[in-house]
């Protein structure tokens, strides 16, 4: 029951309007409909991925209290609760003000990725909706260079390396403040930066490299919006 409802809220969806960008394109190029798509998807998810940037750097700025408060009570873990609830309130943040917004996104990323692992291949457009053209299959190949429907490591390193650079800026905004840099928070921040590239590379490596061309593209994006966030929030600030 719920897999058919994802399917029919989510999956075909994204689907038919793949195929529907893949119709209209002069050439019928995947590669282009694939980035339409990215754009789409992003704009939609825009509101939750800006709200979750403006609580990181609530917590950012909360992070030099929070670890004197654990320090304080490090020995008193009864008291130490209640005194980051109170922390919390008088700064009006949540610790989980940051995640709901990326747990909204994964739905749609887990649709993507269903779309580009199944979509590409024969017998996948019998999602396609009734009044939707069917194009009879859908080439794989971008630019008639890159077969999308095979993984491909130029494409994997190029999404670890957007993904390094949207963890940079992250990185680079905690250590903009003395104390936000010698906080836990940025020394996790440091490692992640890292991390998360290696993984992003590791597991792009072995994906069909039409999603992995779409999360360089969504990455891309994202760091872009990141940095238009950024600035805003230092013209308030």
């Amino acid at each position: 029951m719920l897999i058919q409802i994802y399917n029919t809220v989510l999956y075909q969806p994204l689907f038919n309007i793949l195929v529907f960008f893949y119709n209209i394109i002069p050439g019928h190029d995947i590669g282009i409909a694939i980035i339409l798509l990215t754009v789409l998807v992003k704009l939609m998810l825009w509101p939750s991925f800006t709200q979750s940037i403006k609580a990181q750097r609530a917590m950012q700025r909360v992070q030099p209290k929070i670890d004197e408060l654990k320090e304080k009570y490090k020995d008193d873990k009864e008291k130490m609760g209640p005194a980051l609830m109170e922390l919390y309130k008088k700064e009006k943040v949540s610790p989980f003000s940051s995640c709901l917004p990326l747990l909204l996104q994964l739905p749609f990323l887990i649709a993507v990725y269903q779309v580009f692992r199944i979509g590409l291949m024969e017998g996948s457009l019998k999602m396609l909706y009734p009044f939707m053209y069917n194009p009879g299959s859908l080439n794989p190949m971008f630019l008639g260079l890159l077969n999308f429907s095979h993984p491909n490591m130029v494409m994997a390193f190029l999404a670890g390396a957007a993904q390094f650079w949207q963890s940079k800026m992250m990185l680079a905004q905690s250590q903009q403040n003395k104390a936000m840099a010698s906080s836990q928070m940025s020394a996790i921040n440091r490692q992640m930066t890292f991390f998360m590239p290696i993984v992003t590379v590791f597991i792009g490596s072995s994906l069909p490299s039409g999603l992995t061309f779409y999360w360089l593209l969504f990455t891309v994006i994202g760091a872009v919006q990141q940095a238009m966030v950024f600035k805003k929030l230092a013209l308030k600030s």
